[in-house]
C-alpha cells in the first residue's frame, strides 16, 4: 500500500489489520518504509494484591521500639 494511500485512509487500514490479522507493508515510490503488524497477545496481568504472599518472614517484635529506652536522649 503507498504512503499516500495509507495517510487517506489511516484508521480504516488499522482496524483491517485488527480484524484480520495480516500485516500491510506501506511502500513509498515502490520501495518498503513500514509494516504495519497487528499487536502481539496481551497476557493478563496479575493481581496484586496478595501477590507477595509467602515471599517475607517476620523475625522478632514488629509493634516494640527499635533501640531500648536508654538509648533516648529526650528521655534522659
Amino acid at each position: 500500500m503507498s504512503v499516500s494511500r495509507f495517510k487517506a485512509t489511516c484508521l480504516a487500514v488499522l482496524q483491517r489489520v485488527k480484524r484480520t490479522g495480516r500485516p500491510i507493508l506501506i511502500t513509498r515510490f515502490g520501495e518498503p518504509v513500514a509494516e504495519l503488524v497487528p499487536p502481539s497477545p496481551r497476557t493478563p496481568k496479575a493481581e496484586w494484591l496478595g501477590s507477595m504472599e509467602g515471599r517475607a518472614q517476620l523475625v522478632g517484635d514488629i509493634v516494640g521500639p527499635v533501640v531500648d529506652d536508654d538509648a533516648w536522649t529526650a528521655l534522659k
